[in-house]
């Protein structure tokens, strides 16, 4: 399987890198595609250590996924992102759409925000003898 992430679809995610990982050892090739600069692209995923096989560079999310498509033949591509607009590109352009809460859940992947991601594990409100 070949995955593409949105970039926004990956910045929801409270752990991009454990995610990106964990796909790893279930698809042959993971990467980023999204109509921002290549830069903005390219700090998120250095920032977050992400190593891709694959990203959009200077084109859009639609011509991405079709250079993408020719060059990485698989059995399935899947395209991962967060809108009605992602969705519409993945079935014009012939991939899988999936939306990231969905993916988030089938892959037990933690969303940013979700209550678990943002708890102190250092908090304990139980504790009395503390000044």
């Amino acid at each position: 399987m070949t995955l593409a992430f949105e970039l926004s679809a990956l910045k929801r995610l409270g752990d991009p890198n454990a995610a990106f990982s964990d796909a790893r050892t279930w698809t042959k090739y993971i990467g980023v595609v999204s109509e921002k600069p290549t830069y903005v692209v390219t700090n998120f995923t250095r920032k977050e250590r992400i190593r891709q096989d694959f990203f959009s560079g200077p084109r859009g999310v639609e011509e991405s996924l079709e250079n993408v498509m020719r060059q990485f033949d698989t059995d399935r591509h899947v395209f991962v992102g967060t809108s009605d607009e992602d969705r519409a590109v993945a079935e014009e352009t012939g991939w899988e759409y999936l939306a990231v809460e969905d993916a988030a859940e089938a892959a037990e992947w933690v969303l940013a925000g979700d209550d678990d991601a943002s708890a102190d594990p250092f908090e304990d409100e139980g504790r009395d003898d503390w000044p």
